[in-house]
C-alpha cells in the first residue's frame, strides 16, 4: 500500500537530492578559478560562508517548523535556495557570490534540510526510526554522485553563469512543488510497526517517551556526550573529505583523483541507509561504538594506503563512518528528547557539525605545513576518534532520569531502541 508516510519519505528524499548542490562546490570553484581567473581564496570562501550559514539556519529553521510545522519552512527554503543559485549567475565578484550563494542559497538549503527528518519521523513508528533518517539524508549525500558530473556538463556547454541560473531554475521546478506535500500527521495519527500490521493480536509493549525542550535537554550529561560525539567523528570525515585529492597526490602520486570523490560520496550515502537500519536493529549507541572503532581501525592504517585500490579501500570506509552520523544522530536526539521539539534540538546537537567543520581543516593543513604529509593529521584523529569511542560506551537514555521533572511532559508510544 502505497500510504501516506511513504509518500514523506519519497518527496523528502527527492527534495535532498535537489539541495545536495551545497557539496558539489570543487566543481564551481575549479570552473571559477580557471574560467574566470579567480584566486582560491576568492573561490572557497562563497562556500565557507554557506557552510556557517547553512548550520545557523539549520537550528533557526528547527526552532520554526516545530512552533508552525515544517511546510511553509521548507517552501520558504527552497525558493530562497532556488533564487540564490539564480541571482548567483549575475554576481561578477566574490562579495556578491557570498551574499548569492553563501547566504541567500546557503540559507535556504539549512531551512529545507532542517524540516524532512523531523516530518518524516513522526509519520513512521519509532522502530524504523533510524532507517527513515538514513534513507532522507541519504539523498542529500547522494546528490553529489550525479550533480558533480552534470554540473560539469553544463559549465563546458553554457558556462558558469548560465549553468547557476538553470541549476535554480531546476530547484524551484522541482523541489518547491515537493515542499507543499510535506506535512506533520494529524496530534491523534498512531503509527503502526508492521509487525504489529501483521499480528494484530499480538499484545503491544508500551513505555513512556520523554519530551524534553532544548533548555532541559542542556541540563542532561547525555546532550553534551552526543555533542562531543558528533563533533569528533566529524572532524575526522570532514578531514578525509575536504583532502581527498592532496592526499592521493602525496601518497600514492595520484594527479587525477576526482573518481574517489564519487567513490566516497557513494559509501557516505550507503553508511546512511546501512547505519540507519542497523540502529533499528541493536540501538544507536552501538551503532555509533562499532563505527568508531572501525574509523580508528582506518585512521591507523591510511598512512599505509599508498597504492590506488588501498586509497579506495580507506575512502569507501571512511565514506561509511561519516555516513553513520546523519543517521543516528537525529534517531538518538529524537529518542532520547522525543519528538516535540526535535526541530529545535536537533539543531543544537548540530551545532558540533558546524564546529567541526573548522578543527578538521585546522588539523590537515597544520599537519601538511608542519611536515610535508598527512601522518600527522592521521594520529590525532585517531585520538579524536578514541574520544567519541569512549563516550559512546558511556553514554546512557536519560529518559528514566529525567521523567520525574516537572518541565518534561510525558506522552506513551511503542517501544523503540535507542
Amino acid at each position: 500500500m502505497f500510504d501516506r508516510a511513504k509518500q514523506i519519505l519519497i518527496a523528502g528524499f527527492c527534495i535532498n537530492l535537489c539541495i545536495g548542490i551545497l557539496f558539489t562546490w570543487s566543481v564551481f570553484k575549479k570552473a571559477l578559478v580557471i574560467n574566470l581567473g579567480w584566486t582560491n581564496s576568492e573561490a572557497s570562501l562563497p562556500y565557507t560562508v554557506a557552510i556557517i550559514t547553512f548550520s545557523i539556519t539549520l537550528l533557526l529553521a528547527g526552532i520554526l517548523q516545530d512552533k508552525f510545522g515544517p511546510k511553509l519552512v521548507l517552501i520558504t527554503g527552497t525558493i530562497f535556495a532556488g533564487l540564490g543559485l539564480i541571482a548567483s549567475g549575475y554576481v561578477t565578484n566574490s562579495t556578491q557570490l557570498i551574499f548569492t550563494f553563501g547566504i541567500l542559497a546557503g540559507g535556504g538549503i539549512g531551512f529545507s534540510y532542517a524540516c524532512l527528518s523531523p516530518a518524516a519521523m513522526k509519520w513512521f513508528h519509532p522502530s524504523k526510526r533510524g532507517l527513515v533518517n538514513g534513507l532522507i539524508t541519504a539523498g542529500f549525500g547522494l546528490a553529489g554522485v550525479y550533480l558533480a558530473p552534470l554540473i560539469t556538463s553544463l559549465i563546458a556547454s553554457y558556462g558558469i553563469n548560465y549553468s547557476f541560473n538553470i541549476l535554480g531554475v531546476a530547484l524551484l521546478c522541482i523541489a518547491t512543488p515537493l515542499a507543499f506535500t510535506i506535512t506533520n500527521p494529524s496530534e491523534n495519527y498512531v503509527p503502526v510497526s508492521s509487525a504489529s500490521a501483521v499480528k494484530k493480536t499480538e499484545k503491544e509493549v508500551i513505555i513512556p517517551q520523554t519530551e524534553m525542550c532544548w533548555t532541559s535537554m542542556l541540563k542532561t550529561s547525555q546532550f553534551y556526550n552526543l555533542w562531543i560525539m558528533y563533533l569528533c567523528a566529524s572532524s575526522t570525515g570532514l578531514m578525509i573529505i575536504g583532502n581527498i585529492t592532496s592526499i592521493a597526490a602525496i601518497q600514492a602520486d595520484m594527479t587525477d583523483a576526482a573518481h574517489l570523490v564519487v567513490i566516497l560520496a557513494l559509501f557516505n550515502t550507503s553508511g546512511r541507509v546501512l547505519a540507519g537500519m542497523l540502529c533499528d536493529k541493536i540501538g544507536g549507541l552501538k551503532t555509533l561504538s562499532l563505527s568508531f572503532v572501525l574509523s580508528i581501525t582506518n585512521m591507523l592504517l591510511f598512512p599505509h594506503y599508498s597504492t590506488h585500490l588501498s586509497l579506495i579501500i580507506g575512502m569507501a570506509i571512511a565514506g561509511l563512518c561519516y555516513g553513520t552520523l546523519p543517521a543516528v544522530f537525529p534517531s538518538l536526539t529524537a529518542g532520547f528528547y522525543g519528538l516535540k521539539n526535535y526541530g529545535t534540538n536537533y539543531g543544537v546537537v548540530y551545532t558540533a557539525w558546524g564546529v567541526s567543520g573548522f578543527i578538521g581543516p585546522v588539523i590537515a593543513a597544520s599537519a601538511v605545513d608542519t611536515t610535508g604529509n598527512y601522518q600527522l593529521a592521521y594520529f590525532y584523529s585517531t585520538i579524536i576518534m578514541a574520544i567519541a569511542f569512549v563516550f559512546s560506551l558511556f553514554t546512557k537514555n536519560p529518559k528514566k532520569q529525567s521523567q520525574t521533572e516537572p518541565n518534561v511532559m510525558q506522552t506513551r508510544t511503542k517501544k523503540a531502541t535507542a
